[in-house]
């Protein structure tokens, strides 16, 4: 499987109709570019609070809101940076591992995440003058 080095949107399969709604399907190693290790959502964050404001050293994430909107703020370590806007529960970011990021919610945001591996305290960089001196 291809390995990516930039954030980028991933539109996974939209089944069904309105009149008796849908199904979207995330399958490793094919719409999702790792084997999936960890599942993890977060909800009813408060609209004044941002969370995140990490990268990993090796973990790849794909981020979901599957109600709501969240705002996701990205950083490489070439110092570029961008923000994605989800608010579709059928589209999904990829966030490779060195990539700092941090997300903004709407209140009624539900964030379902798809993780290459299990929690490791020791795989975070929690600070940002740590990430700008090791990777910027």
């Amino acid at each position: 499987m291809k390995k990516y080095s930039e954030p980028y949107l991933i539109e996974f399969s939209k089944i069904g109709n309105s009149s008796v709604g849908y199904i979207s399907v995330a399958e490793a190693q094919k719409s999702v570019p790792f084997e999936i290790k960890r599942v993890f959502w977060t909800y009813f964050t408060p609209e004044e609070l941002t969370r995140g404001h990490h990268a990993h050293y090796n973990t790849e994430q794909i981020l979901i809101a599957v109600a709501g909107r969240i705002i996701v703020h990205t950083e490489l370590p070439d110092g570029r940076k961008n923000a994605y806007t989800l608010e579709k529960p059928n589209i999904g970011i990829y966030l490779p591992p060195h990539c700092w990021h941090y997300m903004e919610y709407s209140h009624t945001a539900v964030q379902l995440v798809l993780a290459s591996a299990v929690y490791d305290e020791k795989d975070y960089i929690r600070d940002y003058n740590k990430y700008k001196e090791v990777y910027l």
